[in-house]
């Protein structure tokens, strides 16, 4: 039987306020009170600086990498240090040796900011990073699960970088022309990295680990995920951004994902231009025979466009382009968790994601 005319919708496409954004929501401020947490005590994280691995074949990861659209900043016979066209000094470090995660780095920008990152419960001595690109000091810290979590200062700002690699196209919607006698055209190749956006683990101290970083650290969740068990809903995944108050800041710089079976990192992300240059970066990754995970799509949460790949070590990376932006004012959102949340359009999601 053929479907009413008036049965059948067309979708509907819209940037709507962040107050509005989720069904059910609280407010940071009280969110944070609700936890107990006290807010002046936490080590304030200035932004997202790079991340480290050591991984056994340094030759194919650069190979990888600069098809993934990265540049190598610096490479010695162990060490290899990969940057954007940001302002970063690099986004990605690796040292030669057996796969293992080195960490993401979050930049302070102060010296008492750093001198609360050494107190924090599983902290190091001080690393001075004078072979790297750019200088500084890090400090590594252990959390209740294991995982490394470093946070530098002091580093140089990197002088050459540039605001984009491609031009802004213009489009033509329907009722709304912008480009008149110009023709829009592609040039083949990987798609420019521009800047590290976030990191994050699946873990069996959910619960834990969220205390942790909210507490010590100015994380805080931008969505919550539950799953309802007897009544009560436990929460299994969350997205959060750095608080830097009214400044506007990424959806989420890290997130946690619970699980019942292990604990590992799960992927690490970098922005890129546009759609377009996505595309044409997954394409080109596709066509020099590398393995992809997932994508392209968009995601429901933070909005990005997202296009997932494996790097020869077996780590997941990821290109995202147009995420949302955040500030202290935007509500933490609570949702119930399941496959539906993950994306609006794009792929199926594939078991190796969810694991």
């Amino acid at each position: 039987m053929a479907a009413m005319e008036s049965s059948i919708k067309a979708n509907l496409v819209a940037s709507v306020p962040d107050t509005s954004a989720s069904q059910e929501n609280m407010s940071q401020a009280n969110w944070l009170l609700a936890r107990g947490i006290k807010v002046k005590d936490r080590v304030r994280l200035a932004k997202l600086s790079h991340m480290r691995y050591q991984t056994p074949d340094l030759d194919a990861l650069c190979d990888f990498m600069l098809n993934f659209g990265m540049v190598i900043a610096k490479r010695t016979e162990n060490e290899v240090w990969f940057r954007g066209y940001g302002v970063d000094q690099y986004v990605y470090y690796a040292t030669k040796g057996p796969k293992e995660f080195l960490g993401g780095v979050f930049a302070v920008d102060s010296k008492e900011e750093f001198e609360k990152a050494l107190k924090v419960p599983g902290a190091s001595r001080v690393q001075h990073l004078s072979e790297a690109p750019g200088g500084g000091q890090m400090v590594t810290i252990v959390d209740p699960d294991g995982f490394l979590f470093n946070v530098i200062f002091g580093q140089e700002r990197r002088e050459d970088a540039s605001t984009a690699p491609a031009e802004k196209l213009r489009a033509n919607y329907p009722n709304e022309k912008q480009r008149i006698r110009q023709f829009n055209r592609f040039e083949p190749g990987p798609a420019a990295v521009h800047k590290l956006g976030h990191f994050g683990y699946t873990t069996t101290r959910f619960e834990e680990l969220l205390s942790f970083y909210t507490s010590h650290f100015n994380i805080v969740p931008t969505d919550l995920l539950y799953m309802e068990n007897d009544g009560h809903r436990i929460d299994v995944t969350t997205f959060m951004h750095l608080d830097l108050g009214q400044s506007p800041t990424d959806h989420h710089s890290f997130f946690l994902g619970a699980s019942q079976t292990g604990s590992h990192v799960h992927h690490c992300s970098f922005e890129v231009f546009d759609y377009d240059t996505q595309h044409l970066g997954h394409q080109w990754l596709a066509s020099k025979g590398y393995r992809s995970v997932w994508g392209v799509g968009r995601h429901i949460l933070g909005s990005q466009i997202f296009d997932y790949w494996w790097d020869p070590a077996g780590n997941m990376v990821e290109h995202y382009a147009d995420g949302d932006l955040v500030n202290e004012d935007t509500p933490v959102g609570i949702l119930p968790a399941g496959h539906e949340s993950l994306a609006i359009w794009g792929p199926e999601v594939p078991l190796a994601f969810l694991q």
